[in-house]
């Protein structure tokens, strides 16, 4: 697992991932902050990231198993972007809320009944955002039964996906991410201790 000890330092050294008292968007409480939509500022770890990405999906799920890939806005769109670039795959994307004017549709781009789709997105935590455009893909009746993200911060998601008879794939997981970063001695062991109490292990 060398790409995840290189990329979680990669995280660390350069202020993506800060670890210490913060409020996150929703209200909650986290020991950490991590912010992957400054990952493709740094286009070589951006493009590491997407090839280890891809490797992973062709290795655990196999790249003609899906029609299309999908994403949320904003942060997962970009990596699914870059994604189908690189597996020439078509793109569509869930907005949050359905666009008040012209076709007020909530699924952006080519679709038809009966196609099966791999959504990507950047952080999970509860899987909110997910759920919701899983929710709107099977309402057009699009088959999804895998997700991927880049980090799942384990605080539910899998079990909020498994309802819906999807897979959580991550890239990593907060834990790893803490664990490896402490055995280099970059963060120490109440960092670790704080993580492991938020997700609950």
């Amino acid at each position: 697992m060398e790409f995840v000890k290189e990329f979680a330092t990669f995280l660390h050294q350069n202020g993506i991932i800060k670890f210490g008292d913060f409020t996150l968007a929703s209200g909650k409480k986290s020991s950490y902050y991590v912010d992957l939509r400054l990952v493709p500022s740094y286009p070589h770890e951006f493009r590491k990231m997407v090839k280890y990405l891809e490797d992973d999906i062709a290795q655990n799920i196999g790249l003609d198993e899906f029609d299309s890939i999908v994403s949320v806005p904003t942060g997962g769109l970009v990596i699914a972007s870059a994604l189908a670039i690189e597996t020439v795959k078509p793109l569509i994307y869930v907005r949050s809320k359905p666009k008040d004017y012209g076709t007020s549709k909530s699924v952006e781009g080519k679709i038809q009944e009966g196609m099966k789709v791999l959504m990507i997105d950047d952080v999970a935590t509860t899987g909110g955002s997910v759920v919701n455009a899983i929710k709107s893909l099977k309402e057009e009746n699009i088959a999804i039964t895998d997700a991927y993200v880049i980090v799942n911060r384990m605080e539910g998601v899998d079990e909020a996906l498994s309802e819906l008879g999807v897979k959580m794939h991550s890239v990593l997981d907060i834990l790893q991410i803490t664990e490896t970063l402490h055995e280099q001695n970059l963060v120490d062991g109440t960092v670790l201790e704080k993580v492991k109490q938020q997700i609950g292990k």
